[in-house]
């Protein structure tokens, strides 16, 4: 059998077509796993012949691996604010607001993170050890220092971190639970912005910091 050796020709750019791919597999990885994700789900998702899927991801785990890094970038890049933040409560609250619209937009790839964690890391545990432990450090001392400076309540700054990710996520990972409590239907637009203000009043609040208005 002659197996494809380049991507069929089409008007979607090579960039395109690998988005396409990414958030197809996204969906399967967080519905059926790394071990029950096939390919041919993958690219049945896509919208593409399996050859065209291999052309651009060689393998499996090639794949699954793009798609935790993904996450896992955008997650970061969320955390730019606290180096820019005038302050603990702007730069906290801009990063609650920040996590908590990318488990909106990216509930797939964040349950496919808590998946391969809850599994004990498998594939990214060289990126827990190396780029998230080094990033977490970097926001510590940040935090850290605004505990020193006064401008908020002493807290232990790894489990202030440790509480962010978890109630951000929760709305991703445990979006199906959300959607069961709301009647049965997803978080509308009033839905969401009331959530990300109980979150940042509650956390903010807990911490000795005044929720800045919008």
């Amino acid at each position: 059998m002659n197996v494809e050796t380049k991507p069929p020709r089409q008007k979607e750019g090579r960039k395109a077509r690998e988005a396409r791919i990414l958030l197809a597999a996204e969906k399967v990885f967080a519905e059926a796993g790394f071990g029950g994700a096939t390919m041919q789900l993958i690219a049945d998702m896509a919208d593409l012949p399996k050859a065209s899927l291999h052309y651009y991801f060689p393998t499996k785990e090639s794949l699954y691996r793009q798609v935790v890094e993904k996450i896992f970038h955008i997650w970061l890049r969320a955390a730019d604010v606290f180096d820019s933040a005038s302050g603990p409560a702007e730069g906290i609250a801009a990063y609650i607001d920040a996590k908590m619209e990318l488990s909106r937009a990216y509930p797939a790839g964040s349950k496919v993170w808590a998946s391969e964690v809850l599994h004990g890391a498998p594939v990214i545990q060289d990126y827990l050890e190396t780029t998230l432990a080094d990033w977490t450090e970097g926001r510590m001392k940040v935090i850290q220092a605004w505990i020193d400076e006064g401008r908020m309540t002493p807290v232990n700054p790894r489990h202030l971190l440790y509480m962010l990710w978890a109630t951000t996520q929760h709305y991703a990972d445990f979006s199906h639970q959300i959607e069961t409590l709301n009647g049965g239907t997803p978080l509308s637009e009033a839905d969401w912005a009331e959530a990300k203000r109980s979150v940042k009043q509650i956390i903010l609040t807990g911490i000795g910091l005044e929720p800045p208005q919008p």
